[in-house]
């Protein structure tokens, strides 16, 4: 007879948590009629944390996917008027991405939905638990500290 796997079924558990949070922050985006998907809304927040509009190029590689994913992610935005492309001051060649009023109005909205997706998700915790998994989440996330490491 074999034993069960504990982290086989924490893996489970954590992907079933991903898809039901995707599902309902999916619901709220919709909600609110926004016409962005979840992709768009992920470069709208990408876009929100720049210091200068990046490229198509540097879109592609902090969202993980082929500059052509970018391509039709920007074409969607761009033509409900959440971005807009604009040419690269020092190289013509290159075309950079901004966001537009409109798409600075989104990125409320987003936040608002967000918001929404997590207080349904965390609705049957205690504040208790809320802080135990925020905690045990930054974990996960950033790592075990480094002993030495400047902060």
């Amino acid at each position: 007879m074999t034993s069960p796997d504990p982290d086989g079924l924490l893996a489970e558990q954590l992907l079933r948590l991903t898809r039901r949070v995707h599902r309902i922050q999916k619901h709220h985006l919709q909600q609110r009629g926004l016409g962005v998907t979840p992709a768009q809304a992920r470069l709208l927040r990408i876009l929100a944390h720049c210091d200068t509009s990046p490229r198509m190029a540097d879109l592609a590689e902090r969202l993980e996917v082929v500059p052509r994913a970018v391509t039709t992610l920007v074409d969607g935005l761009e033509a409900s008027g959440k971005v807009r492309r604009v040419p690269d001051p020092t190289n013509r060649r290159v075309i950079r991405v901004e966001l537009t009023d409109d798409g600075q109005e989104a990125l409320r909205e987003l936040r608002g939905a967000r918001v929404s997706a997590a207080q349904e998700i965390l609705a049957p915790l205690t504040g208790a638990q809320r802080e135990a998994l925020g905690s045990l989440l930054d974990t996960l996330v950033d790592g075990p500290p480094v002993r030495g490491r400047a902060c």
